[in-house]
């Protein structure tokens, strides 16, 4: 026989029925009565014509075919709750985007201006995960990477976001900054280096400055880390200007005396060349590129001395 769609209701009701094999049980969770419970049932029994229940002064207790069909039933709504669950997955991925970047780029850069992406896609949840490993592009792992470096991986798409520039900064108020009026001076101020791919060797080189016997110098893994001790006073920092600006804007740091040397690496999104990028996703990306050409890359001006120290 052809199940017409009318009796998918009634074959819901049974289900839960035949689970509980009592009445006033499956009409309390699907929020029925039990008068209506048994309406369903009774029409799904002329409907096959076959009893489903044997009706007893104490209940109810499926027959050898209720069985059958209950057994069918659960098969049926338990593939049914699969798929379900899958298209909510589907549609839970489709309006999330999971970030992998740098945690500097991610605290002084991107959070700042997240609020406009959240303006412009409201329903798009951003997930971030910081730090300095590879990314793994696996099922779990994130849709997107922004990293810095020349450009190419192995087996990912780049698209390029932004270059910076590289200079010297330290807080306006650390000892002997008045005495710094070019790049050489610099050398004699304490100072903080992270695990960027150019250092400060390459930029007093790139200053001009040859000879120089640079200090012992207070290291750190991570950038953010690093020009807070620069905030702190505990030495100067090669800021890379993506990242410094907050810093600069706010007045906790001032570039100093020698060029503005533009970085060899930029940031890239990276994602892996065989993946389709969701629409979510996509926005995104787009998204980056935009902030990152709104921005003129205007350099802050140089910290002038108002005294020797």
């Amino acid at each position: 026989m052809t199940l017409r769609p009318t009796a998918l209701p009634a074959f819901g009701v049974f289900a839960v029925a035949a689970r509980h094999q009592n009445f006033a049980n499956a009409a309390e969770e699907l929020g029925l009565t039990a008068s209506a419970v048994s309406h369903h049932v009774r029409g799904l029994e002329a409907t096959l014509g076959v009893k489903l229940f044997q009706r007893h002064a104490r209940g109810v207790a499926l027959t050898d075919e209720g069985r059958s069909l209950a057994d069918a039933a659960n098969v049926a709504l338990t593939d049914l709750d699969a798929v379900a669950g899958a298209l909510n997955s589907e549609a839970h991925r489709a309006t999330r985007v999971r970030v992998s970047a740098l945690h500097s780029l991610t605290y002084c850069w991107l959070l700042p201006r997240l609020s406009r992406f959240m303006a412009a896609y409201p329903r798009i949840r951003v997930s971030f995960e910081t730090g300095i490993a590879i990314t793994r592009f696996d099922h779990t792992g994130p849709d997107l990477a922004i990293r810095h470096g020349a450009g190419s991986w192995s087996g990912l798409t780049a698209d390029h976001i932004m270059d910076e520039y590289l200079f010297p900064a330290a807080a306006p108020t650390m000892k002997g900054l008045n005495a710094v009026t070019e790049a050489a001076h610099v050398a004699n101020l304490p100072l903080v280096t992270d695990l960027a791919h150019q250092g400060w060797r390459e930029w007093f080189r790139s200053a001009g400055v040859r000879g120089v016997r640079l200090p012992e110098m207070h290291s750190f893994t991570d950038s953010t880390d690093a020009m807070q001790a620069a905030v702190l006073g505990i030495g100067a920092i090669l800021a890379r200007s993506r990242i410094v600006e907050p810093y600069i804007r706010e007045g906790r740091l001032v570039r100093l005396a020698g060029p503005a040397v533009k970085a060899r690496y930029g940031y890239y999104a990276v994602y892996p060349t065989h993946r389709r990028l969701t629409a979510a996703v996509a926005n995104f990306l787009s998204w980056l590129r935009q902030e990152a050409a709104r921005e003129s890359n205007e350099l802050p001006p140089v910290f002038v001395p108002t005294r020797a120290d």
